[in-house]
């Protein structure tokens, strides 16, 4: 296990200290964007003048794309394009979420920026009022690094069938308790 210093580690009183500090008038807006694996997430802060009242107020900003596997050497200028701004329940208003379309230096689509192209078929069919969905999966593992409810050696039992669902009321607990924070977002989110 690498070791990690102990100043590394930020009180939650000193964090609150800083999150508290006025801001006199100024916004950050967070801009997160799909980097070039096409999975991981990247961010970069700006400190706007005013609180944006839309996302037509969040300016298109730019970076290396070159450090996020986006581009090569030469003409690694990639644009972020706001498409979307939420509240950040994270460093509380006036401060903003935006989730961001990236272009490469020609402002072509980035090969991992798959919203635009979602968009252009949304687009073509709209009038159909198609609706789609993603779902996100995930295992529980213990403090033994195995998911729950498998045996220490070996593979568990055949499930049986799919539609009635076995679950433990640990994991039932656990799996309530991220539904929970994740309503518990998007609602700060959508205010």
């Amino acid at each position: 296990m690498a070791s990690v210093s102990s100043s590394s580690h930020l009180s939650k009183v000193v964090r609150q200290k800083y999150m508290s500090l006025p801001q006199g008038g100024k916004c950050q807006v967070t801009y997160i964007w799909i980097d070039g694996t096409g999975e991981g997430l990247r961010n970069k802060t700006k400190t706007l003048d005013t609180e944006p009242a839309g996302i037509e107020d969040i300016p298109e900003w730019n970076f290396d794309g070159s450090s996020t596997y986006q581009s090569m050497g030469s003409n690694s200028d990639m644009y972020l394009v706001p498409v979307c701004m939420f509240r950040d329940p994270f460093t509380l208003d006036p401060n903003k979420l935006v989730l961001c379309e990236v272009l490469t230096h020609n402002r072509l689509p980035a090969e991992t920026n798959h919203r635009h192209r979602c968009n252009e078929v949304m687009e073509k069919v709209k009038e159909h009022s198609l609706w789609f969905g993603m779902e996100q999966e995930y295992a529980l593992l213990g403090i033994d690094g195995l998911p729950f409810s498998w045996p220490p050696n070996g593979f568990p039992a055949p499930q049986g069938d799919p539609a009635k669902p076995k679950t433990s009321t640990r994991q039932m607990n656990l799996r309530n308790g991220r539904n929970k924070r994740d309503l518990i977002i998007v609602s700060l989110w959508s205010k």
